[in-house]
């Protein structure tokens, strides 16, 4: 008998009829005599529903108030799968985060996990019970209602399987676990059967949409063994997130991540002195936007410098518009500015130990002709950003190139 705790995501829930199947899929657990905590989003599409009614209403919709809102999704969820539990013959009983004691920080919408109190969970465990908690919420220590921010309930279901020391915490969601890129840009791209947390965390920052970060972060921080599996076709599999030291053999390469949602920004003839990088990032930074990669190049004038970095797409037109004041304010030459670069990366645990993995990741986008504009790497990273129309290009030849299609 395991303990495990289970995440479904909006689409797995997203019907009655998905609902009934979740539910059929939770009992085969039941019936080998294992114990189950289901953690569920709301059902597709009503976190976005709520918040355009919030709008209408309210310009600015107020933050307290959206999580009073959007709360109400997962306990719709919750409620109904219970119920199709129990009509399967299971014993099910459904918990806000409220009523199970999710105590987060104060920050409405974007909370963070401060304890769990778990007495009620194991008593209902105990009990024959399944579990069935809202993802996504919590309560502060004022009583108020919280959440955690977009992709939340991934982050529920680790922090509960942490607090319940369970065995297991299953993410099911629309793919079948994580693979060595893109399969919809790569057909040959291939399932991986385990990754390390430090690899899964570098994949989500880069681009793979698989598993939300912070729930990545906080299985590494407690060592909660992460199992991505899809709720839409039958495969016990998927692929298993662990520590780096219970992976028996370790790839160069596990995989190739890409980000389409980057922009260029460049300064072009800042004066070359001290103070200049945080002069121009403190004012990008004041208007909350995140800065990625960062460059800083000796122009051909001397004396002067260029500097260089990538923000989100959605936040270039605000960072073009503050570069246009520093630019003036710096007495720079210009300002120069790209929203058509992605960002492709190769990640592996075995760049520690083998050397030579960059250059052949430029001899690769050397002989296909892609220009690469910035760099970027760490101890298991290299990433560039390249010009957006040889996205697929790039990725298809490197994942021939370190021959990610086999095992």
């Amino acid at each position: 008998m395991a303990l495990i705790v289970q995440k479904y995501g909006g689409t797995s829930v997203g019907s009655v009829e998905r609902i009934q199947a979740v539910a059929q899929k939770i009992k085969t657990f039941v019936d080998i005599g294992d114990q189950l905590v289901v953690s569920v989003s709301a059902m597709s599409g009503e976190t976005n529903r709520m918040t355009v009614l919030a709008k209408e209403i309210q310009t600015v919709p107020s933050l307290r108030e959206m999580d009073m809102l959007l709360a109400t999704g997962e306990q719709v969820t919750i409620s109904l799968l219970s119920m199709a539990l129990q009509q399967l013959g299971c014993d099910a009983i459904s918990y806000l985060g409220s009523q199970v004691r999710i105590v987060t920080d104060s920050e409405h919408g974007k909370a963070r996990i401060k304890s769990i109190d778990d007495h009620r969970i194991h008593a209902s465990l105990n009990a024959g019970k399944v579990v069935v908690v809202a993802g996504f919420q919590g309560i502060d220590e004022h009583g108020h209602i919280t959440t955690l921010g977009r992709g939340g309930s991934d982050t529920t279901a680790v922090a509960l399987a942490a607090a319940l020391k369970a065995d297991e915490c299953q993410i099911y969601t629309d793919v079948d676990g994580v693979y060595t890129t893109d399969p919809r840009i790569e057909p040959n791209a291939r399932k991986i059967k385990s990754v390390s947390y430090e690899e899964m965390l570098e994949m989500a920052s880069l681009g793979s949409k698989v598993l939300q970060i912070r729930s990545v972060e906080f299985a590494s921080k407690y060592k909660v063994p992460l199992r991505v599996l899809s709720s839409l076709i039958d495969n016990p599999v998927g692929t298993l997130i662990i520590s780096e030291e219970n992976i028996v053999e370790q790839a160069v390469i596990s995989g190739i991540a890409h980000n389409q949602d980057e922009a260029k920004l460049s300064l072009i003839g800042v004066p070359d002195k001290p103070g200049i990088a945080f002069k121009i990032l403190k004012a990008i930074s004041s208007a909350n936007i995140e800065v990625d990669m960062i460059v800083q190049s000796v122009s051909a004038r001397e004396g002067l410098t260029n500097f260089a970095f990538t923000v989100h797409r959605n936040d270039f037109a605000k960072a073009l518009s503050i570069l246009g004041t520093v630019c003036e304010e710096l007495d720079a030459i210009g300002v120069q500015s790209d929203d058509k670069v992605v960002k492709v990366s190769l990640v592996g645990l075995g760049m520690r130990s083998h050397a030579g993995i960059a250059s052949q990741m430029f001899e690769v986008l050397h002989h296909e002709g892609i220009n690469i504009q910035m760099i970027s790497t760490s101890e298991i990273k290299i990433s560039v950003v390249i010009d957006e129309k040889y996205l697929e290009l790039a990725v298809r030849s490197l994942h021939s190139a370190f021959e990610l299609d086999k095992e």
